[in-house]
């Protein structure tokens, strides 16, 4: 009996003992520091309210208990009967394939979590998002967390000049590593030019730098180069593959895109003002609402537009579902690129539905894309100063109080659209050059010969023509039926687009000439696409209207993309001409006497030697003005009247002239009333499920992502996803743009994938380092310019490139910054150095990019690429008229970005392609020779002193001995030439160290 109360006491004891220990267990198994995390770690990847297999879902505390198919996969304070604990302590959950069994603490955590009644904090739903598993991020990845300054190393030692130093020498020597020797001043000046410029040194500028021995001698050239407008042209080309920038649509029709290239100017002007970094984000997102009557900032915003833009699925196709279809595509790049250039994170995964592998939910993209849903790619006007516009004002008012002195004036448009040239004409009507018949205007090509004059049944048009001068102009042009020839005209190609046409022709791109709109009410204008040619018969004019004395007055210029020629005759006698017009030129104002003896008025239009285009000539309110009749016993006050105002005219034309050029258009994006945004199943524009509004990254949880409401204005929208992209708590802006300096300095960043910041990029290799980068950004006002002044002066930058066998077998790929690595220049820097080295290099900034190929107008636009071997070819690549569908042989086999796609860092591959381009290629060869003739000019006969300077402009310094013999040797066997052909060919030309 004794006994058995005894062993009932041990029993009790026992029993309090497990139960202790039970909630013991049970208390330190809290929901939200083990239980969520390891819930979602290892068994959401499949039970999510998204994906339930067995149709169990364990987000919620109600799905959970609900249990599956199987029934309750959690009975609170019952683990015995709770379904999921059975599984995993068989280890049948997960399942093998999805990842290795629980470990007997993870089962006891749940088991005593589910002893302790399950606690489950009310409202708390877990999301597979939340926490990183070995195969996917959470929202607690690295790159989502707030950006905190780290404390910099404390090291002693003379290597360390700046924090740079301190944190890759811990680094370093956590691995047992030291630092290379410091690179020769040679090698340095050669890299820091090329770093910052994309240009080599001159050999006076290596020789300068060898030669000071002042201890700030780097710094004031590294201060330097950041101040030269060599440094925006640089810097911008990196950010403009970033955007991927081009000239041209892509896709099937490539059309010219004229007027992209004011995206590019301001790109590279941001960078040389050192536009803060926070600025310049903001502005290419939402500038014109910002600043809408800068034209700066409204410039910028062609960010949005840089991309490709499916002319045949925007515009083309008639069928409603391929359109939605390619607007969605549209919206698609702007997002993509806009996140991946900013965020670095690969949000178009989640076009279809939750991304695989980062935080990012299906509905955060639709959210983001419902910022952009009112925006559309299209040309847009700029605004103009505030003088400009009003001295535009002003002139047109007194030219329409000059017109009313003398009688109402001829419309020429009016008459090509059938009218008597006072408004009776119909617009969009125009004459056909094939027969001078009257027909509504529209076509595209038209199969019209060449030199054959036709008259028309207009009364007051005597005839049409397409005009060819033939080889240097010496071709005879018929323009009157009274036999009237003229000889000088540029030969064509004998193309015909359209009529001659009252208002816009087919596919005209803009109205607009030095501010004026000559689409809007109050304003006609005549279209002359290329090429076209017509007479007026002004005996006929004069008699239908009994004016006497006459003058022609318009504003002629090309107001779409492309470049043409105008032509005015006055009889056979050239009145007025301009060759190469472009857009950008603006218009050219004509005010030509047409006295009682003058018979015909000939317009004409030529394709500018470039095939034809969007070679758009227009002649803006094109009217004859009566002249008072000097007899006229009243004419004497009108006359005074009228010279005042011509002499008023001219001084505010001459004022007008003097200002500063100003860019009319942009093609970048204009906006609408955004439509509203669903999220769609798959993606599919055919499948909407639920409507959004505009929103961020929700991942980025230290600032909040929600934008505004679906009746948020499209204006309102951007700006503020634009302060969300900048806001000083948003940890990826600043981590992306800091590490992507690096990358181009380094040649590999941080984070050797530098638009990727997720789960399936790189790891950084020197966290701390990145995260204090990005705060010093902030300190430092956004400066980009102070960021690379800190970069290149540190030693880490400045070290060598020697190899070391045993630092290689513990860092193979130098991820530990133990040496410099050799660089090979990109497509562009070599170019640019093999024209900078010739002595052939132009370094005219800004406009219209250089087109170095035939444009040929088709369904598909053929570009037929040809030698730049001009001046005005030999400008530096990023002014390049850069098209999608076909590379420039010579920079593609040199691994030239693809602007159809993002290039967050370029391809170095070594092929032999390469080689026999740099030795074959007939724009080498013939940068060869003016190499060559600019050794000989510079260093006399001397064969010696030619190979040396041969080397000093090439690589940068004199030659050895060994390599002296050796040249001597080729130079006397193939001559000078042969050996300038073989240094554009050098492994040290094309390689930095």
């Amino acid at each position: 009996m004794i006994y058995f109360h005894k062993l009932r006491a041990l029993i009790a004891a026992l029993a309090f003992a497990v139960a202790s220990c039970a909630n013991l267990t049970a208390k330190a198994a809290d929901f939200d520091g083990q239980v969520a995390p390891l819930l979602t770690q290892r068994c959401l990847t499949c039970h999510n309210a998204a994906e339930a297999k067995g149709e169990l879902n364990l987000s919620t505390l109600k799905t959970a208990l609900a249990g599956g198919e199987s029934g309750p996969a959690i009975v609170p304070g019952n683990p015995e009967a709770s379904y999921l604990l059975q599984r995993v302590r068989e280890g049948e959950m997960p399942p093998r394939k999805k990842g290795i069994p629980l470990s007997p603490a993870e089962i006891e955590t749940l088991t005593a979590w589910v002893k302790s009644g399950a606690p489950w904090p009310k409202g708390r739903v877990l999301s597979e998002l939340d926490v990183t598993t070995d195969k996917r991020a959470g929202k607690d990845w690295w790159s989502l967390q707030p950006v905190k300054r780290p404390a910099v190393p404390e090291i002693k030692s003379n290597w360390v000049l700046n924090p740079i130093d301190a944190f890759v020498l811990e680094k370093l020597r956590s691995h047992k590593l030291s630092p290379s020797a410091p690179a020769s001043k040679t090698v340095l000046v050669r890299r820091i030019f090329f770093d910052l410029t994309g240009l080599p040194p001159t050999p006076a500028e290596i020789e300068a730098f060898v030669a000071d021995q002042s201890p700030d001698a780097y710094e004031k050239i590294v201060d330097r180069l950041l101040a030269s407008p060599r440094y925006g042209e640089r810097w911008g080309r990196h950010w403009l593959d970033v955007a991927h920038y081009a000239d041209t649509h892509g896709f099937e029709r490539d059309f010219l895109r004229s007027t992209a290239w004011p995206y590019r100017d301001y790109v590279i002007a941001a960078f040389n003002a050192d536009k803060p970094y926070n600025d310049f984000i903001r502005e290419q997102i939402a500038g014109d609402v910002i600043a809408p009557t800068d034209a700066e900032k409204v410039t910028a915003t062609a960010f949005l537009g840089a991309g490709p833009w499916d002319v045949s699925g925007l515009m083309e196709t008639g069928n409603p579902m391929l359109k939605r279809q390619a607007l969605s595509n549209v919206l698609d790049d702007m997002v993509t690129t806009v996140v991946t250039a900013t965020q670095g994170l690969t949000i178009n995964c989640a076009r279809c539905h939750n991304h695989k592998f980062d935080p990012i939910l299906q509905e955060d993209y639709y959210r983001l894309s419902a910022v952009f849903a009112g925006v559309l790619r299209a040309e847009r006007k700029l605004p103009q100063t505030p003088l400009r516009k009003e001295l535009t004002q002003q002139i047109t008012s007194l030219e329409q109080q000059f017109k009313r002195l003398s009688g109402p004036p001829v419309n020429l448009a009016d008459i090509v659209g059938g009218g008597n040239g006072f408004g009776s004409g119909k617009k969009g009507f125009g004459l056909d050059p094939r027969d001078g018949k009257l027909a509504k205007a529209g076509e595209s090509f038209l199969d019209a010969p060449t030199g054959k004059y036709v008259r028309t049944k207009s009364p007051l048009v005597d005839g049409v023509f397409v005009p060819d001068g033939g080889a240097g102009g010496r071709t005879p042009v018929q323009i009157s039926s009274t036999g009237l020839h003229v000889q000088g005209l540029t030969s064509t190609n004998g193309k015909v687009w359209d009529f001659i046409v009252n208002g816009p022709s087919a596919m005209q791109s803009g109205s607009t000439l030095d501010g004026v709109d000559y689409s809007s009410t109050g304003h006609t204008q005549l279209a002359l696409h290329a090429n076209k040619g017509i007479t007026f018969d002004l005996a006929a004019i004069r008699k239908s209207t009994g004016y006497r004395e006459l003058k022609f007055q318009a504003v002629a210029g090309c107001a779409s993309g492309g470049y043409s020629d105008f032509w005015v005759y006055v009889d056979d006698k050239l009145a007025a001409s301009e060759t190469g017009v472009t857009q950008t030129r603006g218009g050219t104002h004509l005010d030509i006497a047409l006295g009682i003896d003058k018979r015909f008025l000939t317009l004409i239009a030529t394709d500018g030697g470039n095939d034809i285009s969007h070679d758009q000539i227009i002649f803006g309110d094109p009217l004859l003005v009566s002249l008072p009749d000097p007899t006229d016993r009243n004419g004497a006050p009108i006359q005074q009247r009228r010279d005042e105002l011509t002499a008023e005219l001219a001084a505010l034309k001459k004022q007008l002239a003097e200002l500063p050029v100003e860019i009319p258009a942009v093609f970048g994006v204009v906006t609408q009333k955004p439509p509203a945004m669903k999220v769609l199943a798959r993606g599919d524009t055919e499948l909407p499920l639920y409507e959004v509004g505009p929103g961020a990254l929700s991942a980025v949880g230290s600032v909040s992502s929600d934008l505004g409401k679906s009746d948020m204005p499209e204006g309102e929208r951007r700006r503020a996803l634009a302060d969300w992209l900048v806001h000083p708590n948003n940890p990826l802006t600043r981590r992306v743009i800091v590490n992507r300096l690096w990358h181009y300095h380094f040649g590999r960043g941080i984070v050797d994938t530098p638009s990727d910041f997720g789960f399936n990029g790189g790891p950084p290799t020197h966290p701390e380092l990145l995260d204090y980068l990005a705060d010093e950004l902030l300190k430092q006002n956004w400066s980009l310019k102070a960021m690379h002044r800190q970069m290149v002066l540190s030693n880490t930058y400045r070290q060598g490139g020697a190899a070391n066998p045993e630092a290689q077998a513990i860092d193979t790929d130098n991820r530990l910054l133990w040496r410099r690595n050799p660089q090979r220049l990109e497509a562009e820097a070599i170019r640019d150095s093999i024209l900078a080295v010739s002595g052939k290099l132009n370094l005219k900034m800004g406009g219209p990019g250089y087109r170095d190929f035939q444009y040929i107008e088709r369904y598909a636009p053929i570009y037929r690429f040809q030698t730049a071997d001009k001046p005005e070819l030999w400008r530096r690549t990023v002014y390049r008229f850069t098209v999608r569908s076909v590379s420039n042989p010579l920079l593609d086999v040199l691994d030239c970005a693809n602007p159809s796609n993002l290039t967050p860092a370029r391809s170095r591959t070594t092929t032999p392609l390469q080689s026999l381009a740099l030795w074959n290629d007939d724009f080498l060869l013939r940068q060869a020779r003016y190499f060559a003739e600019r050794v000989e000019k510079e260093a006399g006969k001397e064969q010696t002193a030619q190979i040396q300077q041969a080397f000093r402009l090439s690589l940068g310094r004199p030659a050895t001995t060994e390599e002296v013999t050796g040249a001597a040797e080729l130079v006397r066997q193939h001559g000078l030439f042969h050996l300038c052909r073989a240094m554009f060919n050098a492994s040290e030309f094309v390689y930095v160290d």
